[in-house]
């Protein structure tokens, strides 16, 4: 098998597209309106290569075609390519491939290992992070953006990444200690998660100084998923943290929602349009507004002006209330 980035050039060309999806591919993929075969489908596009070269209809699935590609670069998409080209000499790393992977596109820990190989490939624990690969830029002595460079550079050492993590230790080391200081603010219960069953809400309460010794800057810190998405089990997230004597917040799906995917139960969109107009009759901030945002892979709504989080007035068992007396009463429904 042979790998080559998408492009026009291969457009009209039978492949095999993993993890992207793109036409004239059989897909094996967990990106929304994929076409994978069911027989394989599993959470992260690694999972589904995984289950692939173990089929032993491999080569009827496959048709039995050579050409692999993939239309971006990130960590289940290196994983997935790798594994393909790989095939079953891949399994042996299974578990350790589909950690690093879940790390890549869900913000999930499921082991340290993976979140760390994971920042190795794709430069931190944000599936949004458009960084660069610090993997790619220790190799050839330079920040790499391009795409189907970075394949060529990382393929070859995908198998050491995985299985040696620690000796990456230069490449992972900065943003795993902010990952770090956030779980440890969870632990000492300086940040919190609160459960509101009734309507299916996690309130995700971040203590300011997990983000530095300045505090949160709603122009440089995202919120760190990694270290609460084992904790939340709601299927939309209140996210606040305190800003300039406010509240910054978001409302977010769990970051696994915006994948199609098969043990992971579907999320539906809820309909914000009412929640919203409540909310800014209420707020008497005037740094901003509530307003839906889709900017991010599973961001429904922020308190924004110009697409950057500002202070809000409202405190958050105000904004808990209010999403608790819309959604009590009208199931969760499509919308932003």
């Amino acid at each position: 098998m042979r790998f080559e980035f998408y492009s026009d050039a291969i457009a009209g060309v039978p492949k095999l597209s993993v993890d992207g999806t793109v036409d004239n591919a059989i897909h094996f993929s967990h990106w929304q309106g994929n076409e994978t075969p069911q027989s394989v489908k599993a959470d992260t596009s690694t999972e589904t290569v995984l289950n692939l070269v173990a089929a032993p209809n491999r080569q009827e699935l496959t048709r039995s075609i050579e050409l692999v590609t993939n239309n971006h670069f990130d960590t289940d998409g290196l994983l997935s390519v790798w594994a393909m080209l790989t095939g079953e000499s891949a399994l042996p790393l299974r578990d350790k491939l589909v950690a690093a992977a879940e790390a890549g596109d869900f913000s999930e820990m499921s082991t340290v290992d993976g979140v760390r190989a994971s920042i190795v490939i794709q430069g931190s624990d944000s599936p949004i992070d458009k960084s660069g690969s610090p993997l790619v830029a220790k190799l050839v002595g330079r920040p790499v953006d391009d795409e189907a460079e970075s394949y060529l550079v990382a393929l070859p050492h995908v198998a050491d990444v995985i299985s040696n993590t620690d000796k990456y230790e230069e490449l992972w080391r900065d943003q795993w200690k902010r990952i770090e200081t956030a779980l440890d603010s969870f632990a000492r219960g300086a940040s919190t998660v609160e459960e509101f069953t009734d309507v299916d809400l996690s309130l995700v309460s971040l203590a300011p100084e997990i983000f530095g010794a300045k505090g949160f800057d709603p122009a440089r810190d995202a919120a760190p998923f990694t270290a609460f998405s084992t904790r939340a089990k709601g299927t939309l997230f209140l996210i606040a943290t305190q800003l300039n004597g406010g509240w910054a917040y978001r409302l977010d799906y769990p970051y696994y929602s915006w994948a199609e995917t098969v043990v992971r139960p579907a999320v539906a969109r809820r309909d914000l349009s009412l929640l919203l107009e409540r909310l800014n009759e209420l707020e008497t901030s005037t740094n901003g507004k509530w307003a839906g945002d889709s900017s991010e892979l599973a961001s429904a709504a922020k308190f924004q002006s110009d697409g950057r989080l500002q202070s809000s007035e409202l405190p958050p068992d105000e904004v808990v209330s209010q999403i608790r007396q819309i959604f009590a009463e009208s199931p969760a429904t499509a919308g932003f």
